[in-house]
This record gives C-alpha cells, sequence and structure tokens, in this order.
C-alpha cells in the first residue's frame, strides 16, 4: 500500500475512533457511488444523518492551512451525489449534515483531531 493510503487509512481508522467515543454510531466507511467516495456516514446521537470527509496529514504542519482545506467545491459536490445517492437506498429524506475531520499524524501517532460540523451546505 502506498505511503498516502496507509496515512489515509490511519485518519479515517483515528476519526472513527473519535466519533465513537462521541456516542456516534458508524454505519458506513469509503461507501462508493461511482467515483465519489464517503470516507465515513454516521448517525448522532440526536440522529442525525452526518456524511464525513476526513483529511489527513503527516508530519509538521505546512503553512497553507489545515487539512480540511482541501474539501473544495468539487469535492463538496462529489460528497452532496453520493450522499443523494445514498439517501435514496435507505429511503431517507430527514435531516443530514456534511462534516469535516481532519486528522494530524506523526510519526504514525495522532497529534490532534479537529472535527468542523455542518462544514459546508451543498448548492
Amino acid at each position: 500500500m502506498a505511503k498516502h493510503n496507509e496515512t489515509g487509512q490511519l485518519g479515517e481508522t483515528a476519526a472513527a475512533e473519535f466519533l465513537e467515543q462521541k456516542g456516534w454510531r458508524i454505519v458506513e466507511r469509503n461507501w462508493r457511488s461511482g467515483r465519489a467516495e464517503v470516507d465515513i456516514i454516521a448517525w448522532t446521537p440526536e440522529k442525525i444523518l452526518v456524511f464525513i470527509e476526513v483529511k489527513t496529514r503527516a508530519g509538521e504542519a505546512s503553512g497553507f492551512g489545515g487539512p480540511e482545506q482541501a474539501v473544495d467545491a468539487k469535492k463538496q459536490d462529489m460528497l452532496a451525489r453520493a450522499a443523494g445517492v445514498y439517501m435514496e437506498s435507505i429511503d431517507y429524506e430527514w435531516e443530514i449534515r456534511f462534516d469535516v475531520i481532519a486528522v494530524m499524524l506523526k510519526h504514525g501517532k495522532v497529534l490532534e483531531i479537529r472535527h468542523v460540523e455542518d462544514a459546508f451546505f451543498p448548492m
């Protein structure tokens, strides 16, 4: 497995564990619809369905903003489309949210996790 894939998997696992510790129920990981992938789909304790993009960076923080800055308009659109397909597949029409979780690693260990709730609203 490529190093960036290992880093991504470590971050996604850390994010899932973080959410579970907060009482969230993970229902899907790496759910795909065509070319789009949703890293984590989960229910909050308040019963909100959340589609989560996990961005992970290893090493020292760069001057280019946090990993969550990498969720651009194109990525948001792909996530929204995938969310629509998922909602249709489970016949769900209620409240949803899009979150981003940024995971910073150093030497394979989690330095920081930032959870940006309601990170964007797709148009």
